[in-house]
């Protein structure tokens, strides 16, 4: 907790909330008033992190379109909340990032979804691997489940405090027509620390297929795996049910 709420950390979270802009939760404080309210409240809002009573607040639901059709709910937190979660993401990403895998390209530094492509192509053209098992896992992180996330968590991570409020932020609920509504699964998209969650939380998918040996990239929740045949490719699909 010292260093997710050390100044300079502190800092470079509120900066990069300030420039990612976005929609406000459901206190209405946007970016812009993000400073003012900050300079008047920080004092407190600090001293309950450190005892360890800080209370997030609920999200704001916002449904955005998805590209394929449908749409996907997002889960606003408020700007507070956000730079809070980017001060502990920053922490946490340097503990949980060096241990993932090298097929995994969302969410990590220095990677984006040009490299994913990138690997694909390797696989495709260079390699022969022109057959593809396509994996999208339906409703992923609404699904996350808090005990195991928080068990993995706990794994590397020993400050009490940082997994007491990393708790409190799964749990704090999402506020639809005035009722908080919580569970025991879900990490809403829209916050800082959820990419960083599905990363540590499908870790042990992308060990189980490094452990096969396929030949495979992930972004986010979608797993791309590639084989040299249709024969091979079915085998792999096969051994994935």
């Amino acid at each position: 907790m010292e260093k997710v709420l050390a100044t300079d950390n502190l800092r470079c979270a509120y900066h990069t909330v300030k420039a990612n802009k976005g929609a406000a939760g459901i206190d209405g404080i946007g970016t812009e008033e993000l400073a003012s309210h900050l300079r008047k409240h920080w004092e407190g809002i600090g001293a309950k992190l450190e005892e360890g009573t800080y209370r997030p607040a609920p999200v704001r639901p916002v449904e955005i379109p998805k590209a394929g059709g449908g749409s996907r709910q997002l889960g606003i937190p408020t700007t507070v909340d956000r730079v809070i979660q980017q001060a502990m993401h920053q922490v946490l990403d340097g503990v949980f990032d060096p241990g993932f895998s090298a097929h995994i390209y969302g969410f990590r530094k220095g990677r984006s979804a040009h490299d994913a492509v990138k690997a694909a192509r390797d696989y495709v053209v260079d390699e022969g691997r022109s057959h593809v098992i396509d994996i999208d896992i339906k409703a992923f992180f609404d699904n996350i489940d808090h005990d195991i996330l928080m068990r993995m968590v706990a794994e590397k991570v020993r400050g009490k405090r940082v997994l007491k409020l990393l708790g409190k932020y799964l749990r704090a609920g999402v506020l639809e027509n005035g009722k908080v509504k919580r569970g025991a699964k879900g990490a809403p998209q829209g916050g800082p620390l959820s990419p960083l969650l599905g990363n540590i939380y499908l870790d042990a998918l992308d060990r189980e297929l490094e452990s096969r040996g396929v030949a495979f990239c992930r972004y986010a929740d979608d797993v791309t795996i590639y084989a040299r045949s249709a024969r091979s490719a079915e085998r792999i699909f096969a051994r994935s049910m």
